[in-house]
């Protein structure tokens, strides 16, 4: 049996299936997303989604849904399901769905009669290309199958509606057709690996509704186009094959690369397994170039994020020279020691106090997996010489040093740490100052820095910046810790401390150097598992503080007021799992493998195999923001690898 299985007997309950959601990507920017039986629920939804070169790489819905017809004795049977304004869900196929498998890919099977049919898709790899095959498993009499796409051609974040500049017109191509709504789009070519016929019927359908983004207080209402249908004959036991995409396919190629593409992917029958066909989602290849999306569906990459998730994701994909690859692409955009917030940004900015000094840890969890002191600091000896100089000496005028060697950051209506949600263009989280996690990481680039200069005998920069651990750690303990109080402040800003608590000094008890005594690591991770654990991951702030929200819900503002105020966040397990573990050791396994295995039920719950961006604060704890966020694969991943290995 598949490791993810769904009751048979719910699929047809609405409340069941359309709040579990599918994703797959391309590895190169593109995605197919939509919910278990086939509804759109978000303007997010598509079944080809691709970023287009002609708007800045944007991402564009294409191909919003595809319905399909069984025909049968002149009966007809339409297995799509839409949901149109006020809640009207016409046709209602969803109650032909009589199982859901997700081997190596998802696997819909239809009841109509004596008919079954199954539906298979993918995404061709690196390619802008959507192949669905569907075999006609069971039949009693000759069988038709209809095809009707449904085309959007809008950016993921717009919704489009009916209009007089929309070019309806088509042109017949091997098999199929080709058609583009709008200038500047490329084509659309929709073919079938057998002979079909298009009947042209254009069409507006107004008013498709998508429910989440109605829930999530955003526009909800969308017009989309269809050109007319595919329609064709089907003999039992036969399979053809629809395609999708943005170049021309050959037809009668169609099933032979449907078959390689399966051949490329690996089943999921464990939650391991899972989680590392997860991983490869995030992946964007590029022209000699990775990078890291750092969610779906509406995230492009962000810098510090890519960082984080680096080390968990490699572990996921066992490719130490993939991540190589990730780094050096981002040393490109390397300006006086610092990193933009987001590469692929039209205009770089360089608002995140902490991005440089998460370059340095990634570093050195690839250290530890290379063991070649040597070959690091070759390759990566000078970015990091030049991270700490640019801290050492402000390149950046709101980033740098106080008189006691700590790295303050303060820039007026600007959020420079992870905690970056914004209302009206304020900070929600003030973080001005001295913050733990932000200072934690930067007495551990210096020990790291300092002991792999050791290693390969690089005197002069031992001597430059052996006098800093000293003053560094013993600063940190006067800024930061408290008898009084047993745990770190979260931020410090002139004499005022910040002793809420968050899950930011978790981080100075899991770095492999600490300025903290094992004693201090003991509360510090004391106060976290009492107040801020969960079997999702750490709160961001304990259900004890006056502002603490527990529940992510509202409109944007409301939401964006509240994800830092007390959402859970699964990223945050790997340090909290890491530093339990150097505490306890193996007597901590227990505890620790039980909060991990937990996930497995996650897996499908919300997005089939995935981990959302967060949680609600307060029990039972349901997932929201984006539906699949790599720091979160990363972070369950890394402490899972993190449990075996202590294991064995």
């Amino acid at each position: 049996m598949h490791y993810l299985h769904f009751d048979k007997e719910q699929l047809v309950n609405l409340e069941y299936s359309l709040y579990r959601e599918i994703l797959r990507s391309n590895r190169a920017g593109s995605y197919l997303s939509t919910t278990l039986n086939g509804c759109n629920t978000r303007k997010y939804h598509g079944l080809l989604v691709c970023p287009i070169k002609n708007f800045g790489g944007e991402k564009h819905v294409l191909l919003s849904s595809l319905d399909e017809t069984i025909i049968q004795n002149e009966a007809e049977f339409n297995l799509g399901i839409h949901r149109f304004k006020g809640g009207t869900y016409e046709p209602k196929g969803h109650k032909y769905i009589k199982n859901v498998e997700f081997g190596i890919i998802p696997k819909i099977t239809y009841r109509v009669g004596g008919v079954v049919l199954t539906k298979e898709r993918l995404l061709v790899e690196k390619e802008e290309q959507i192949l669905i095959k569907y075999t006609l498993e069971e039949a009693k009499s000759p069988t038709s199958l209809r095809l009707k796409p449904f085309l959007a051609f809008r950016n993921i974040h717009q919704l489009s509606k009916a209009n007089m500049s929309a070019n309806t017109k088509y042109k017949k191509v091997e098999k199929g057709i080709k058609t583009k709504l709008y200038e500047g789009f490329p084509e659309l070519y929709m073919q079938t690996s057998n002979d079909s016929d298009f009947i042209a019927v254009p069409d507006w359908y107004y008013d498709i509704e998508y429910l989440k983004e109605l829930q999530r207080g955003y526009d909800f209402l969308e017009d989309l186009f269809v050109p007319g249908y595919f329609e064709f004959s089907l003999k039992k036991g036969e399979s053809v094959v629809f395609s999708a995409g943005l170049s021309e396919a050959n037809p009668v190629s169609l099933k032979q690369k449907f078959t390689r593409e399966m051949k490329k992917r690996r089943g999921k029958e464990t939650f391991t397994s899972a989680l590392e066909n997860a991983a490869h989602q995030f992946v964007m290849h590029g022209k000699n170039t990775a990078d890291i999306i750092a969610g779906f569906p509406w995230y492009d990459s962000i810098t510090r994020q890519t960082f984080v998730s680096l080390p968990g994701l490699c572990l996921a994909f066992n490719d130490s020279t993939l991540c190589e690859k990730i780094l050096d692409s981002y040393l490109k955009y390397f300006n006086d020691g610092f990193f933009p917030d987001q590469i692929n940004a039209t205009k770089l900015t360089y608002n995140s106090a902490d991005a440089s000094l998460w370059f340095i840890w990634v570093i050195q969890q690839y250290f530890k997996k290379k063991n070649n002191p040597d070959d690091i600091w070759n390759l990566y000896g000078d970015a990091i010489k030049r991270i700490l100089e640019a801290y050492k000496n402000s390149t950046l005028e709101y980033v740098g040093l106080n008189k006691d060697g700590l790295v303050y950051a303060n820039k007026k209506d600007t959020a420079l740490t992870w905690m970056d949600s914004y209302v009206q263009g304020n900070p929600v989280v003030q973080r001005a100052g001295l913050t733990v996690e932000v200072n934690a990481l930067w007495f551990n680039a210096i020990c790291f820095a300092l002991d792999l200069a050791d290693m390969v005998g690089d005197e002069e920069f031992i001597s430059e910046w052996k006098h800093m651990v000293k003053s560094v750690g013993q600063s940190f303990l006067k800024t930061f810790w408290s008898e009084g109080h047993g745990y770190l402040a979260d931020v410090v800003k002139g004499k005022q401390a910040d002793w809420s608590v968050r899950p930011n000094m978790v981080l100075a008890v899991a770095m492999d150097y600490s300025p903290l005594s094992k004693e201090q690591q003991k509360q510090v991770l004391s106060v976290a598992k009492r107040k801020l654990l969960t079997n999702r991951g750490l709160r961001s702030l304990s259900p004890d503080h006056l502002r603490y929200k527990g529940l992510i819900t509202g409109s944007p503002d409301e939401r964006e007021s509240v994800i830092h105020m007390g959402a859970v966040y699964p990223w945050l397990l790997q340090f909290f799992v890491e530093a339990y573990l150097k505490i306890h050791k193996r007597g901590g396994l227990p505890f620790v493998k039980q909060i991990i295995e937990s996930f497995e039920e996650e897996m499908t719950e919300h997005c089939i195999g995935n981990i959302p961006e967060m949680y609600d604060g307060n029990p039972p704890h349901v997932g929201k923001g984006a539906i699949s966020q790599a720091w979160s694969i990363a972070g369950v991943s890394y402490a899972a690898n993190l449990i075996q290995n202590y294991k064995e």
